[in-house]
């Protein structure tokens, strides 16, 4: 997506590799990230990394939505809507990047319990971890994600989100 009012185009990157997350410690950044750039020097102004060791291939590289729309005090705020296959939608501020929500498509998303708004960082569940002494069963979303690369769309008039979504888990 491109902004020329911030003169920012913003992106997902995919995920590592490989899948084996016990291969690669580590957050593996800058996978799995939201990048806003500066159209003309390419100059990266904010990053946000999604899912750090992403071992699920929840590669997120879908459709960013602008929007704007007030924030809780009222202001009218710039902002990126990303619901990407993890089975979350973020909302960040598309000016410098804040996050400001990051929420599961459906309750039954369980890879992650919450993503924790001041760090931006998920609190995984590890019951849903994919390590290799670990055979975990029933993880929500499946590597298909509950949102993978169908287009989504934003009503200004009504201040809505329409999405397509999975809903597939898998072991």
């Amino acid at each position: 997506a491109y902004d020329p009012d911030t003169n920012l185009f913003y992106y997902g990157l995919g995920n590592p590799a490989p899948w084996n997350e016990t291969m690669r410690p580590g957050d593996n950044k800058w996978t799995m990230t939201i990048w806003g750039r500066d159209i003309d020097t390419g100059e990266a102004k904010f990053g946000y990394q999604k899912t750090p060791h992403d071992e699920w291939d929840y590669a997120g590289v879908n459709v960013m939505m602008l929007s704007e729309q007030k924030d809780k005090e009222g202001k009218l705020r710039k902002l990126l809507t990303h619901p990407d296959r993890n089975g979350i939608v973020y909302t960040l501020d598309r000016e410098d990047g804040t996050l400001i929500s990051a929420d599961k498509l459906d309750d039954t998303v369980n890879w992650v319990k919450q993503v924790d708004l001041k760090t931006g960082i998920p609190v995984r569940d590890p019951e849903f971890a994919t390590r290799m002494d670990h055979k975990a069963t029933e993880i929500c979303p499946s590597a298909m994600g509950y949102h993978n690369q169908g287009h989504d769309s934003y009503d200004p008039e009504k201040q809505l989100f329409f999405m397509g979504i999975n809903h597939i888990c898998m072991d």
